[in-house]
């Protein structure tokens, strides 16, 4: 795993071999990124990194100057990798680190969330064959986790198209990996 930018940029941490998850490809996370730079000061974001798997998304994210990341992982092995590089990093209250599953957390949240939202970004890398990976944009923008104008990312593969989904903006596609880009309907 690599951080591309920021305060961390370019440090990289080796992965457990055997460590279950698919960790967004160096190439689509710097082309996403390169679009989130130009829609939001990351110095402003509090974001939710969904199926954080090895936390790339929220390593990036705070080198990159987010002010608070909450990252939600079911698998202990993953949080465990996740606290090591947080721990050489140096990272303490600015992530959140939320082991849980991920349906649970936000049926959680969404009850106590305030009526102007949570967070600016809220990112999800679900595994691919997910069951229920094409009820995500649903539940986040009929809850109140994100804000009016924050942005809602689904990353997933090419079996799933949400172009005909209330609040998708546009699909980016980077190899075999696409991102589903929505904002909240106001």
């Amino acid at each position: 795993m690599r951080i591309i930018s920021g305060i961390y940029g370019g440090r990289r941490f080796e992965a457990p071999k055997n460590l279950q998850a698919r960790p967004t490809t160096d190439i689509a996370k710097e082309s996403l990124f390169n679009i989130l730079q130009n829609r939001m000061d990351f110095d402003e974001v509090q974001a939710l990194d969904l199926f954080g798997g090895t936390g790339a998304i929220s390593f990036e994210l705070l080198s990159r100057g987010a002010q608070k990341v909450t990252c939600v992982e079911l698998g202990r092995q993953q949080q465990q990798f996740i606290l090591k590089v947080a721990g050489e990093l140096h990272i303490g209250h600015e992530l959140n680190l939320v082991r849980g599953d991920v349906f649970k957390f936000l049926k959680s949240q969404a009850v106590v969330a305030p009526e102007g939202g949570c967070y600016d970004l809220i990112f999800a890398d679900p595994p691919y064959a997910l069951p229920e990976l094409s009820t995500l944009p649903d539940i986040i923008l009929q809850s109140n986790l994100l804000k009016p104008e924050g942005l809602f990312i689904l990353e997933h593969g090419k079996d799933h198209n949400f172009a005909d989904r209330t609040g998708f903006k546009e699909l980016r596609t980077y190899g075999a990996v696409h991102f589903s880009l929505f904002t909240k309907e106001m």
